[in-house]
């Protein structure tokens, strides 16, 4: 009887790993239909993934052609299993003579970057104290509990009026830098708490929908002060001419769609009064109800019920408008001072596609610390530590201070510090110089 020949089986050969250059990658902006990305040194192919990315489809596409490593780090707090899901995406990785990112970047102050953050997790400093954020939202609820019983107690003449207004924009404005550490991730060490209080807050207590702030910030985020990247910027051209890059160029293409060399003096008509009750106020719905974002609107008509029932017993239809709308007003102005005293000053251009770092400190500066600064801007006096680690929770942004400014020192970057009242005066100032520049280029150019 013969024996069948023992067949034995070899295992299959990986494939060779394809490799790619940085001139390759490049032309994979997003210009075609192709879009590629590079995280360590592993190249991605984002073409069809971004309408899926949970981070919105602008965000992860404004990295496009580029080294995303360092913002990929930034953002993602469970990067083990965020890995998993990339691997369906993987398709090569940098060739083995080219450099770990583009010659834009500085090699050095990049390395000692990613040092730094790796020392600021050994240390603790990413891990929050959920004390100091419970605290925080009792003291929003509370100031929400004693805006009404000012009314109930006091009635509703003018004085408590104006009180229960001042309260209550004190608890929104609170409230919305508290939303602000939950949907950075900051406060949990999983994703789905952090979402779950982010609804809560921004939705419940301030009615507006999670996914519209996530779509806007994060861009923010990636690329901030960056022309068609950065949506806080989007008031250039239409209203504002920002930035002396920008504003000259528009000068010398002729665009005039206002008289931005008034813009100084225009701003506090149509920028701190305006832009949560006459633009934020209606979009908001507009933005849930185009894009099916029912969980958001839910969200948000629990808050809309609750405010109404609570006030308009005590005045009645229009006088709860009056409030309504006094409120908003009053958030407003908080609300566009702190944000834009960190950014509009700094240097505003197109995306130029620097290093992290170098990226987050030309469009970011610091308000000088105290107990006062930190609750008024909800700890966003300290917005290079916030743009560098976005989800560090905020507690710790000045205990990383230091090491930041050791860092700028060492590289001769500027580290931007300043008192709070001379950062609301920087915004005026930077706004008068972008008009006059705009100007002159309109003029000789």
């Amino acid at each position: 009887m013969a024996l069948d020949p023992v067949v034995t089986e070899t295992p299959a050969a990986k494939p060779a790993p394809r490799y790619f250059t940085w001139d390759e990658v490049a032309q994979r902006s997003g210009r075609g239909k192709e879009r590629w990305l590079v995280i360590e040194r592993k190249v991605y192919n984002i073409s069809e993934f971004i309408l899926r990315h949970p981070g919105g489809s602008r965000v992860i596409s404004h990295y496009a052609g580029q080294d995303a490593t360092d913002a990929f780090t930034a953002f993602h707090i469970n990067k083990g299993l965020v890995r998993k899901y990339m691997n369906s995406l993987l398709i090569g990785e940098l060739s083995p003579e080219q450099p770990s990112f583009e010659p834009t970047k500085n090699k050095e102050l990049t390395d000692e970057f990613r040092a730094l953050r790796a020392s600021v997790e050994h240390m603790g400093l990413m891990k929050a104290n959920r004390t100091f954020f419970l605290l925080y939202l009792l003291h929003i609820l509370l100031m929400d509990a004693a805006a009404w019983l000012t009314l109930w107690l006091f009635g509703t003449s003018f004085v408590p009026f104006l009180l229960c207004a001042v309260l209550l924009s004190a608890g929104q404005a609170q409230a919305g830098w508290l939303q602000h550490d939950f949907g950075h991730l900051s406060v949990f060490s999983t994703s789905t708490w952090n979402h779950l209080l982010h609804h809560f807050v921004i939705g419940h207590l301030k009615g507006a929908p999670a996914s519209w702030w996530n779509h806007l910030h994060f861009q923010h985020h990636a690329k901030p002060n960056c022309f068609r990247k950065d949506p806080d910027i989007n008031m250039h051209p239409l209203f504002f001419a920002l930035g002396k890059v920008l504003s000259v160029e528009l000068g010398k293409q002729k665009k005039k769609y206002m008289p931005y060399n008034h813009q100084h003096k225009y701003f506090f008509l149509i920028g701190p009064p305006a832009l949560l009750p006459l633009y934020f106020q209606w979009y908001i719905f507009y933005f849930v109800v185009q894009r099916k974002k029912w969980v958001d609107l839910a969200w948000m008509v629990t808050f809309y019920v609750r405010i109404a029932l609570t006030y308009m017993p005590l005045l009645g239809l229009k006088g709860f408008l009056g409030l309504f709308f006094m409120v908003r007003f009053l958030e407003s102005n908080w609300f566009v001072w702190v944000t834009q005293m960190n950014h509009i000053p700094m240097h505003i251009d197109h995306d130029r596609n620097r290093d992290w770092f170098t990226t987050q400190l030309l469009a970011t500066c610091n308000v000088h610390k105290s107990f006062f600064n930190d609750w008024f801007s909800g700890h966003l006096n300290f917005q290079i530590e916030h743009h560098l680690f976005p989800t560090m929770p905020r507690h710790n942004y000045h205990k990383v201070a230091p090491l930041v400014q050791s860092l700028c020192v060492k590289h001769g970057i500027k580290y931007q510090c300043k008192p709070l009242l001379s950062a609301f005066a920087d915004i005026i100032r930077s706004l008068k110089e972008s008009g006059q520049l705009w100007l002159d280029a309109y003029l000789h150019h």
